[in-house]
């Protein structure tokens, strides 16, 4: 019954695949699906994209390791996409782009257009693509006693087949029916774990008080509260807002509305993770208090709460989080080489030939990918933890940019690059510090106070330089001249006159807010 589910599941998968791939000529065809994906498929794919084989098992691993506290990256993530589809996207689409590195070269410079491109495609190898290829090793190791690099070849594969043959549709349709399987089949091992624990009242009896609270102290290692308030918004700003994997799939959209629409569905189920998959985790440690520790968490509730049949069902769920997320990079890593690499040499290339080369690419970076995962292990006992301190690094100086470009007419290439190149070097220096500390032990004297600051208060720390450094370089620049930036930046007089006239927008408005709502009475009721 398990293989069976398994096969109907890729059977599934690649006929969707497939069927989405056809005439796929052109790069706007290839890379922006046609510019013709309404507001469910957009929400649906934000999420399914987002929610890779990493989160699946790392959030419930911090869950059993730590609590409810590692929700509030999810939480901040539904603020972060309502700031994606009322601040950023329209600038967005008013601008014509294929790329995030694009966006940065119109508002300021084709300096800050190769700085983005080299930093988001090295994030995407030594994070998105490793990370969640390694977390469905470990699922695969836990449950099938397979090894790991053979169940990553073998999954890139799988997911390389119709991402290269249908683009982004291929991977938005995808992701529509794998998101349906990954919130079913989550939400139905939450429900049968908590009825093994006895209900959520028994849950809360077997575990430390101490779990169901997310607001720690400034001190605590992983989830200081200034951490988890400031610095995942400045994390999530980042992801959510100016990162081409996801930006990518508001841009496919048919209209404003639509995007704006999409980005509001995804907030209201970003809601959801924290009871589908960090509960789990808290779930598995109440059961089994020895064992779940970590990344082990969510294998063990598959392994021993379903039987044969669901367990496949369960497999199917993991196996869509992966391809859903893997496609979704793979997919932008070529669109991010194909329209700012290569078109820039080539700026003669024809249609054919730029959509040949974003096929092409994909398979380098995967490669790249693969030799990059046995370092992960050892930087994180938690698959989530080190992601997020790696994009938390990288990410404080291209939200710093991109937030103060848009929100600011008076912000200057000058500034863009050097708070872009003085943040970078912030970030990577302490990375290479947790390396050198963490991996190999080595002591770095009076740099281990630096490697002890919880990463989220330092990227906290590196986001006010950066918009101090931002700030100043502006202000002892010449002003940038306003016809060249015209529709690159909010234009908060027209913004004023016109709230309130559009009904769509009223009712999208409304609609915001009530997410908004609805998170900010979670968050209290779990402070």
């Amino acid at each position: 019954m398990d293989a069976l589910i398994i096969t109907v599941y890729f059977i599934a998968v690649f006929g969707v695949g497939f069927y989405h791939s056809r005439n796929k000529n052109t790069t706007t065809e290839y890379f922006l699906a046609g510019k013709h994906i309404g507001w469910f498929a957009v929400g649906a794919t934000l999420f399914s994209t987002n929610i890779g084989s990493e989160h699946v098992i790392g959030l419930a691993g911090s869950g059993a390791s730590s609590g409810l506290a590692v929700g509030t990256y999810e939480w901040s993530a539904s603020f972060c996409l309502l700031l994606l589809g009322w601040i950023f996207i329209p600038q967005y689409l008013r601008s014509g782009i294929f790329t995030m590195p694009e966006f940065l070269e119109k508002r300021f410079s084709p300096g800050c257009r190769w700085y983005l491109t080299t930093v988001s495609l090295l994030a995407y190898v030594l994070t998105k693509i490793s990370v969640a290829l390694f977390a469905a090793g470990i699922l695969a190791r836990e449950i099938f006693g397979w090894d790991y690099m053979t169940t990553a070849v073998l999954l890139v594969i799988a997911t390389g087949i119709y991402t290269i043959s249908g683009g982004l549709s291929a991977v938005i349709y995808t992701d529509l029916l794998q998101a349906f399987i990954m919130i079913g089949g989550s939400a139905f091992l939450a429900w049968l774990g908590l009825s093994e624990a006895g209900g959520f009242s028994a849950l809360r009896e077997a575990l430390p008080d101490d779990f169901f609270h997310i607001v720690k102290d400034i001190n605590h290692p992983e989830y200081p509260w200034l951490g988890t308030t400031l610095g995942t918004m400045i994390l999530g700003t980042w992801y959510w807002c100016t990162d081409q994997v996801i930006v990518q799939k508001t841009l496919s959209a048919r209209s404003l509305p639509h995007a704006r629409g999409g980005t509001i569905f995804a907030s209201a189920l970003k809601i959801l993770p924290v009871f589908i998959l960090v509960l789990p985790g808290l779930i598995a440690r109440a059961l089994w208090p020895a064992e779940a520790t970590g990344d082990t968490a969510f294998p063990l509730l598959v392994e021993r709460l379903l039987p044969p049949g669901l367990s496949g069902l369960m497999i199917a769920a993991l196996l869509a989080a992966l391809m859903s997320s893997l496609s979704s990079v793979l997919n932008s890593c070529s669109t991010l080489v194909t329209m700012d690499v290569y078109k820039k040499l080539r700026p003669e290339a024809s249609e054919k030939r730029l959509v040949f080369v974003g096929r092409l690419v994909t398979g380098c970076v995967v490669l790249l990918s693969i030799l990059w995962i046995p370092m992960i292990r050892y930087l994180s006992g938690e698959v989530y933890q080190y992601l997020q301190s790696v994009q938390a690094y990288i990410g404080a100086p291209i939200t710093a940019t991109f937030l103060l470009g848009i929100l600011w007419r008076g912000g200057t290439s000058r500034a863009a690059i050097s708070t872009l190149i003085v943040g970078g070097l912030a970030g990577a220096g302490r990375f290479s510090l947790d390396i050198l500390s963490k991996a190999y032990g080595m002591d770095l004297g009076v740099l281990n106070g630096l490697v002890q600051i919880p990463f989220l208060n330092y990227s906290v720390g590196v986001f006010a330089g950066c918009l101090v450094l931002f700030w100043a370089v502006s202000k002892l620049d010449e002003k940038p001249v306003v016809a060249r930036i015209a529709g690159l930046t909010v234009d908060w007089d027209r913004r004023r006159a016109s709230a309130g006239k559009d009904g769509t927008d009223k009712l999208l408005g409304w609609l915001s807010a009530a997410v908004g709502l609805a998170v900010l009475m979670l968050w209290f009721h779990f402070r």
